[in-house]
């Protein structure tokens, strides 16, 4: 194991996981008790942030301690730790999460110029209580034998009839899918966000299974011909040494919607400052750092993501792809319609 990442794993919910958690704990506070380090709890499970890690502490000397875990067991850690939790940044997925999470108070504001000027407004807590340091590009894939590409260019058309028993997408369960619907209840508002949930239940092609890698090989195996997902998952594939997994990327076309509107749907991967946090120094330094041009090239290049900072180089697959024209509306908008968005979900029978 690497001598500067600490690496510990939290389960979930259970005994078990309670007792991991009672360990860990007094392991980490213990070493929270030196200097130069700090304790980064995470739900990202990408190999390739071990080296961001690492290269933040050859630059700065601060060590990590990493837990890594689900997002919501990790949130509902901290709350539960309350003034005694080590945590000094939470990591996770979906501006949703994030805004869970700063609804269960963990979060502190961070009053940082750096941050501030390299990242989007649209892309961050208006008042510094997180901050998206990758983007995530949600987008209509399609099997390029059974699909002209210029049928389809923006998210209503997945409600044609025509596209009848032809579209996969995630469970209603999925942040990914409550966010997405969170988003369009913001630009459209519930009227219409239901109504278009309605028309892509109608086309179905199968009850919603599976994570975005579902989707895309259903589309790639002819089960579906179009899906909603994120870029990142397809980029995935281009590099896969198993032949077969390799031409699911040769099998799958991207459109990026609405080009002619509003523009493509965006999520982020961020994270903040935790209120309690012990080491807010160190702490603040590495946020600032994921906003560097390095670090930012780490999440481009390491995991197929969106840099949220501008200028930063595509990873080549992802360039390949292409981006299109982003939505701009604050992802800090989706949170506060999330319950709304799941009551939509729920009315138009999406499962």
């Amino acid at each position: 194991m690497n001598d500067k990442i600490t690496r510990r794993v939290f389960l979930g919910a259970g005994t078990a996981t309670l007792a991991l958690a009672v360990g860990q704990l007094g392991k980490i506070n213990e070493v929270s008790a030196q200097t130069n380090q700090l304790n980064l709890y995470s739900s990202r499970h990408y190999n390739t942030d071990r080296r961001l890690y690492d290269n933040f502490t050859r630059q700065t000397g601060i060590k990590i301690n990493l837990v890594e875990g689900e997002a919501d067991p990790l949130i509902e850690r901290i709350k539960s730790e309350g003034r005694n939790s080590p945590a000094d940044i939470l990591l996770t997925v979906d501006a949703g999460r994030l805004w869970r999470a700063d609804q269960q108070g963990i979060f502190a504001p961070v009053n940082s110029r750096i941050l501030t000027q390299r990242i989007p407004a649209n892309l961050r807590h208006p008042k510094g209580h997180w901050f998206g340091f990758s983007k995530r590009l949600r987008v209509i894939m399609y099997n390029k034998d059974r699909v002209n590409p210029r049928e389809i260019d923006s998210y209503a058309d997945l409600t044609n009839p025509k596209w009848k028993g032809k579209v996969v997408t995630r469970s209603s369960s999925n942040i990914y899918s409550q966010s997405f619907t969170a988003w369009l209840i913001d630009i459209q508002g519930e009227a219409a966000a239901e109504r278009w949930c309605r028309g892509l239940v109608a086309n179905f092609a199968r009850s919603p299974q599976g994570n975005d890698k579902a989707q895309i090989e259903a589309v790639a195996a002819g089960i579906a011909d179009l899906a909603l997902a994120n870029t990142y998952y397809l980029a995935g594939y281009a590099e896969e040494k198993d032949p077969a997994k390799r031409a699911i990327y040769d099998q799958v076309g991207v459109i990026f919607p609405d080009q002619t509107g509003r523009g493509t749907h965006v999520n982020i991967s961020g994270g903040g400052l935790i209120k309690t946090a012990p080491n807010r120094e160190s702490a603040i330094k590495f946020l600032e750092y994921l906003s560097s041009n390095e670090a930012q090239n780490f999440f481009a290049k390491g995991n197929q993501e969106y840099p949220v900072v501008r200028g930063v180089a595509l990873d080549p697959v992802l360039a390949k792809l292409g981006r299109g024209k982003e939505d701009t509306v604050s992802v800090a908008n989706y949170g506060p319609n999330l319950a709304k968005a799941v009551q939509v979900m729920n009315r138009a029978g999406w499962k």
